[in-house]
C-alpha cells in the first residue's frame, strides 16, 4: 500500500450534490428515460401511467380518510390536485374552475430539473389527478396542454369533470370511476 503525507479526506464532507431526494428524482428520470428510448414516448407513457394510476388510488383512499369522507366533492377534489402537488414540492395553482373542468398552472415540477426532455413523466400528473378526480366525480379527461418536460416555462393542465364538446375535442386521457 502506498503512503502519502496528504491529509485524509472525509467523503461525508465533501460537497457532492447527492442526496435521496436527488438520487430518487435522477431514478425515474433514468427509468423514464430508458423506457422512452427502448419503446418510444407512448408505450413508456403507457407504464408510466400504471404507476400513476396506482399511487393516485392511494393517494385517494389517504385523503378521503384524513378528511373521513366516503367521497370527496368537486371542490375537495380541486383542494387535493393542488394539496398533494404542493407536498411534493410542486407550485401548482387554478387558474379557472367550474363545474365543467378546473384548469391548474404550475412553475416548478415535483421532479424539478430532471423531468425536462422526459415528457413521459407528465403521465404521474395525468394518472393521479384522474384517478382521484374520477373516483370521486365519476369521470375525468386530463390534458396536459403545457409542461417543463417539453421545454415550456410551467405547466398547464385541464381536468374535464364532464365529457363535453370542449372535453371530447381535447388531447388527453379518460379516465372513469372504478378503473
Amino acid at each position: 500500500m502506498k503512503e502519502t503525507n496528504e491529509p485524509k479526506i472525509e467523503l461525508s464532507e465533501i460537497d457532492i450534490p447527492l442526496e435521496r431526494d436527488v438520487f430518487l428524482r435522477t431514478l425515474i428520470r433514468e427509468l423514464s428515460g430508458t423506457l422512452q428510448d427502448v419503446v418510444g414516448l407512448e408505450e413508456a407513457s403507457g407504464f408510466i401511467s400504471v404507476v400513476g394510476q396506482n399511487m393516485g388510488g392511494q393517494i385517494d383512499r389517504e385523503y378521503k380518510a384524513a378528511l373521513n369522507v366516503s367521497s370527496l366533492s368537486r371542490e375537495q377534489v380541486t383542494d387535493v390536485l393542488v394539496d398533494l402537488k404542493q407536498r411534493i414540492k410542486g407550485e401548482f395553482f387554478i387558474i379557472e374552475e367550474t363545474d365543467e373542468k378546473i384548469v391548474l398552472g404550475n412553475h416548478v415540477c415535483p421532479f424539478e430539473e430532471k423531468v425536462v426532455g422526459r415528457p413521459a413523466m407528465c403521465m404521474m400528473t395525468s394518472n393521479v389527478f384522474g384517478s382521484i378526480t374520477s373516483e370521486n366525480l365519476g369521470y375525468a379527461k386530463v390534458e396536459i396542454q403545457e409542461s417543463i418536460a417539453m421545454g415550456n416555462s410551467g405547466c398547464r393542465v385541464v381536468v374535464y369533470l364532464t365529457p363535453t364538446e370542449e372535453a371530447e375535442n381535447a388531447d388527453g386521457r379518460e379516465y372513469f370511476k372504478g378503473e
